[in-house]
């Protein structure tokens, strides 16, 4: 009875973390990996980039600029934040990125509201 009930359940958005590479969503969607060193060329047909997971999952980041996910095309990354596994994306606090075999947080929800305090004398960025 109570398997019947959790199946009936909605999917809810549970917090976690997504790692994988930035790719293009037209590469992803091709089954093709944005090529290495045509980032630009990459980055100027693609509006929308996704975290492709090594398990061939992608995850859409909406709450991230598109120039943000572009910087980091082809790169290692890790997304935190809250995970919707019904549409296949990540509400993001945290963007992590690997570098000399360390992560580097590159953006966080943190950050963002320092800056805007610091650069708009308020917070009104993010919930």
């Amino acid at each position: 009875m109570i398997l019947f009930v959790l199946v009936l359940l909605p999917v809810w958005a549970l917090a976690g973390s997504v790692q994988g590479s930035i790719q293009g969503y037209n590469c992803v969607t091709a089954g093709k990996v944005c090529p290495i060193g045509k980032e630009d060329p990459v980055v100027a047909l693609e509006r929308v980039f996704v975290v492709l997971t090594k398990g061939g999952n992608y995850y859409f980041v909406p709450n991230l600029d598109r120039a943000l996910l572009a910087r980091h095309i082809n790169e290692e990354v890790r997304v935190t934040g809250k995970v919707d596994q019904k549409f296949k994306s990540i509400q993001a606090v945290k963007l992590d990125v690997m570098q000399k075999g360390a992560w580097r947080t590159s953006w966080s929800l943190e950050m963002q509201r320092q800056l805007a305090q610091d650069l708009l004398g308020g917070s009104s960025v993010g919930p």
